[in-house]
């Protein structure tokens, strides 16, 4: 009879709290619909702006964009930044669509092209504000910061950002280059242990890489010196 009474006592505080769930939706009936058509609203507006506005946007910024990467692709970085008065430069490019992808794309031509063109203060603008979770494109921007602060004679930032490019993807071509430019780094600020550290991983993480470019030497010549 007792495990009855405490089924029965169950039910009724199911019971309960439904009724209590039910007359806080009748009370708040108003609220609930305002909150739920403004949802909706949300959604529809996002759809219809990603389909009538981004989506076109983004197709003409890819558009202008290609004449810019012809000039990229032949070493023409003055005409590829700037345009060449009938189409747009990457620099246009990001000005004009600011929210696209090809923008932030522009945003690494860009900075390269600054490279390119020994300008080391302006490509580093430019990489940084290119974003981008690609395995090989990341690193490969990121230690471009790296290359353009060490061309500033900024060796210790250089480290700092071609570490973080190393660490960015355990692959076997962008991973062993920059650690390469970090033990190199270590060396010329006379840091042999590290510099050795560094060679070593190489050594042991990438096989392939240490035989093409002799990472024995690297090595033995750190041995020595630490």
């Amino acid at each position: 009879m007792a495990k009855k009474k405490q089924g029965s006592a169950g039910i009724e505080g199911v019971e309960g709290a439904l009724t209590r769930t039910e007359q806080f939706i009748e009370d708040n009936q108003k609220w609930i619909v305002r909150i739920i058509t403004g949802i909706l609203a949300i959604v529809v507006i996002f759809i219809g702006a990603k389909r009538f506005y981004l989506n076109p946007l983004e197709e003409e910024a890819h558009g202008q964009m290609f004449v810019a990467e012809q000039y990229f692709e032949v070493d023409s970085f003055y005409l590829a930044l700037y345009g060449d008065g009938n189409y747009s430069g990457f620099l246009q490019i990001i000005d004009d669509y600011g929210i696209t992808k090809a923008a932030n794309l522009s945003s690494y031509y860009a900075g390269i092209s600054f490279m390119k063109l020994g300008q080391f203060n302006d490509a580093i603008e430019y990489l940084q504000k290119f974003k981008s979770k690609d395995k090989m494109v990341a690193p490969i921007a990121t230690g471009a910061i790296g290359d353009a602060y060490v061309e500033l004679g900024e060796t210790e930032k250089g480290l700092e950002h071609y570490l973080k490019a190393a660490s960015l993807s355990d692959n076997n071509f962008t991973a062993p280059m920059f650690l390469m430019k970090a033990g190199l780094i270590y060396e010329n600020l006379g840091d042999n242990k590290k510099a050795l550290d560094v060679y070593q991983r190489i050594r042991k993480d990438y096989p392939e890489y240490s035989r093409r470019n002799n990472i024995e030497k690297y090595i033995t010549r750190n041995r020595i010196s630490s």
